[in-house]
């Protein structure tokens, strides 16, 4: 999953701060997972580097989407106070 090609709140619909923060929340523990992931497979080198590109383009995927996804969060509180 890449942000471009990220499911979710693009597409059809107004943007949902709320959702978007669940998902970001959701994100962040799969990617302190994939962080681990990749931290432990870089320790057991040589063995399984096989894995390497997968694992860091999973987690490079995974930050990649909650920095998108925080920057329209942000996009929106800025909005929302612009109008109060």
């Amino acid at each position: 999953m890449t942000p471009e090609t990220s499911s979710g709140d693009c597409g059809a619909g107004a943007f949902d701060p709320a959702e978007a923060q669940k998902r970001v929340r959701k994100l962040n523990s799969k990617a302190s997972q994939l962080k681990l992931d990749l931290h432990d497979l870089s320790e057991e080198l040589p063995l399984g580097w096989e894995n390497i590109l997968d694992v860091a383009r999973r987690t490079y995927d995974a930050y990649a989407e909650i920095a998108r996804l925080q920057s329209q969060i942000d996009q929106a509180a800025a909005a929302t106070e612009v109008s109060a």
